[in-house]
């Protein structure tokens, strides 16, 4: 679902743009040179004033962002997955609304926008985990192993139909096999997951340190560690989402 136009407006990029030396700088020169071609001082003013709200509406993040973020369309364990990524982005939200104006705040505001990517990145994997979840449920594992073992106790032997018997082992045997690869990515991706929030969560925690500190605090490492965990955060969903390419797939999750 794409975000309304006024979801959009009321962002940290639009609201840094607003007060930008560019933005002044644009709206200065664009006055300026009205005046210099003749325009009397209110239009000049307006030509200074398009200038300006030209630079704000680059700064407009474009409508697809992406599906609204629903934890409640998804089963535990992912929901409380998505909702403790949520929390932690409001938490650092209200450490940046909590800042001093300044660089510091200006700098942590940017990293928030990164935090957001990884909360939808968190979403997508999710939602790719409950997918398999639901896949998982489908396949009567239960049933075909119990079937399996009958047909292993009777044996092929020479019998009639024995080719068949054969045929249905082998059926069997690749349901079992694709039920297996299916929890292993789940519980690899689940591990990942739960491993990535808590990271997360200690970032924020270091976010809400920062906001209180001098002035002149250096958000260098922080901002260097949110992006390696974006980052991260995007390669689980990539390599989740290699469950969708026909043929085997299912192999353990690369580790970070």
């Amino acid at each position: 679902m794409a975000l309304r136009f006024r979801d959009r407006f009321f962002t940290p990029p639009v609201a840094r743009a607003m007060t930008s030396p560019l933005g002044i700088v644009l709206a200065g020169a664009g006055t300026a040179l009205g005046i210099v071609v003749g325009l009397p001082v209110l239009a000049a003013a307006g030509v200074g004033a398009a200038a300006w709200a030209g630079r704000v509406a680059l700064a407009v993040p474009r409508g697809a962002k992406g599906p609204r973020i629903d934890p409640f369309a998804l089963q535990e364990p992912w929901r409380q997955f998505v909702q403790e990524a949520q929390q932690a982005k409001a938490r650092f939200d209200r450490a940046v609304g909590g800042t001093r104006p300044g660089p510091l705040r200006d700098r942590l505001a940017e990293l928030g926008d990164r935090i957001e990517v990884g909360v939808h990145e968190c979403w997508r994997v999710a939602s790719r985990g409950d997918d398999i979840d639901a896949a998982l449920a489908s396949i009567d594992v239960t049933g075909a192993q119990r079937e399996l073992s009958q047909l292993h106790q009777a044996g092929r032997g020479d019998l009639p139909g024995a080719d068949h018997v054969a045929r249905t082992i082998e059926s069997l045997e690749a349901q079992l096999a694709s039920a297996d690869r299916l929890a292993r990515v789940s519980a690899d991706a689940r591990s990942r997951l739960r491993l990535l929030d808590a990271r997360l969560d200690e970032l924020v925690a270091r976010a809400v340190e920062l906001s209180v500190g001098p002035a002149d605090t250096d958000v260098g490492a922080l901002g260097t560690d949110v992006e390696g965990l974006v980052t991260e955060m995007e390669a689980l969903r990539q390599a989740v989402e290699e469950t969708n390419r026909p043929g085997p797939f299912g192999q353990a999750l690369p580790g970070p």
